[in-house]
């Protein structure tokens, strides 16, 4: 399976890839399809049925929002998060849906919107949609399952025999990281590079450039967004917004590119990371990186580098992108990137991993040692748990992006100092999160059923 680095990074909006990008995503492809099946105009009422983790946390991530907002045929990477909450407030107070933003239908939250006990077998983030025409005729239904970073994949892909599915040829096809390093060796290629040959069976490499440039001016606006919002966060936990009041302490203290030391870069690292994450927890614009929960990793180590290093280039960004994004293919195809699935190790852990690699990739690390800091990157959140506070984004992910950040910066530091042999190899590691992940107890897996979110409401 050939994962692109534009599967990876995407544009979108907060708070959840998996439990608001994805949900909208398959809402809106539901009435598309419904649209080309030429039913659209005899839809009367449908029905969301949400399952497993969507129900369980779907009212803190905005899932039965995004759910409606699909359905009115907007897109994540294009809908104005402003029109959000209104639109779904205009929805309640008339019971009227404004399908395909073309017709009105009738759509009665308590009746239509259902939140569901139940898990359906094939991932534990799972949604049903049902339209129905005249005397509640069912016109179309599907299964939709969001897979992790704004994946989603229907019934049918779901069932499919994996030989059967058609799969795009890359010229360097590797599954693990063992062939990865085995071909940057044999043809004398960085990671980054051999990626770019890759995406080059997609688009052209000016493509490829624009189209990560637009990924990276998306994650500073996103940046500097947060930079510049106070107040607090939605959801009821009363969590208050720090980045712009540490924006203008370190602003007070010192020049961002004028670093006397550790500490202080540590400021800004942290800064960046919390800029991030308050956005999406708010509901803003931003990029998957690979989810919305562990979304303030990549661009604040990314950034971090861009301010902090003499002459940093464009080509440096891509490089940086595509080097992260060999590193979160390889989680994504030998484990998952789904805190329902396998907790936040998944998403935190992966993230933690891909920003090393990058970081690693422009300061000139061999493809050993950025497969060594990957490693680190990912080992050192190996367990670690789902348990949102409320089932919001917002404690303890904000602060964990940050956490993360500085241990991506510390594991490059460390793979650079050596020469790339380690003990564990990052492909051993990635089977330890799938096999931790699969061994974890469904509470501590986006359910908001264990861990911090269960003792902090008690405490």
């Amino acid at each position: 399976m050939s994962i692109s680095v534009f599967d990876l990074f995407k544009i979108g909006v907060g708070p959840s890839s998996s439990h608001t990008v994805g949900p909208m995503l398959a809402a809106a492809e539901f009435a598309t399809h419904l649209e080309t099946l030429g039913k659209a105009a005899e839809v009367k009422r449908i029905q969301s049925d949400l399952f497993g983790s969507l129900s369980a946390t779907g009212v803190g991530h905005g899932t039965d929002n995004s759910v409606v907002i699909g359905l009115m045929g907007e897109r994540p990477h294009s809908v104005d998060p402003d029109i959000i909450l209104p639109a779904v407030a205009t929805l309640q107070e008339t019971n009227t849906l404004k399908f395909l933003n073309t017709y009105d239908i009738e759509f009665i939250w308590e009746r239509d919107m259902n939140l569901l006990e139940e898990n359906l077998p094939y991932h534990p983030n799972a949604m049903r949609l049902i339209a129905f025409g005249a005397n509640d005729e069912v016109l179309y239904e599907n299964t939709y399952y969001s897979i992790g970073g704004g994946f989603v994949i229907d019934e049918s892909e779901a069932t499919a025999d994996a030989h059967v599915v058609p799969q795009v040829e890359v010229p360097y096809d590797f599954n693990n990281a063992v062939e990865l390093l085995k071909m940057c060796q044999e043809n004398n290629l960085r990671i980054s590079e051999l990626m770019m040959e890759n995406e080059k069976v997609w688009r052209s490499e000016q493509d490829v450039r624009d189209g990560l440039m637009d990924i990276w001016a998306a994650m500073k606006e996103c940046i500097a967004n947060g930079l510049h919002k106070e107040g607090t966060l939605p959801g009821g936990l009363h969590v208050k917004r720090r980045a712009m009041s540490l924006h203008k302490s370190l602003i007070r203290s010192t020049k961002p590119n004028v670093i006397s030391s550790t500490l202080g870069a540590m400021d800004w690292v942290n800064l960046y990371a919390l800029a991030v994450n308050e956005e999406n927890a708010g509901g803003g614009r931003m990029v998957t990186a690979p989810t919305n929960g562990a979304a303030g990793i990549i661009p604040a180590v990314l950034m971090y580098y861009m301010e902090f290093t003499p002459n940093p280039t464009e080509a440096c960004v891509v490089d940086f992108l595509l080097a992260a994004a060999a590193i979160g293919s390889l989680c994504k195809k030998n484990a998952s990137i789904s805190g329902a699935e396998v907790g936040c190790q998944g998403e935190v852990g992966s993230a933690c991993a891909m920003a090393a690699a990058g970081l690693s990739e422009v300061l000139g690390g061999t493809p050993q040692q950025v497969e060594n800091a990957a490693e680190i990157g990912l080992e050192h959140n190996l367990g670690l748990t789902c348990d949102p506070v409320g089932g919001l984004v917002q404690v303890p992910c904000i602060e964990r992006n940050a956490i993360a950040a500085m241990k991506a910066i510390n594991a490059t530091q460390m793979a650079l100092r050596g020469d790339g042999d380690h003990f564990i190899s990052l492909d051993k590691v990635i089977k330890t999160m799938r096999d931790t992940g699969m061994d974890m107890q469904d509470k501590y897996k986006e359910t908001s059923r264990g861990g911090l979110a269960v003792n902090a409401i008690e405490c």
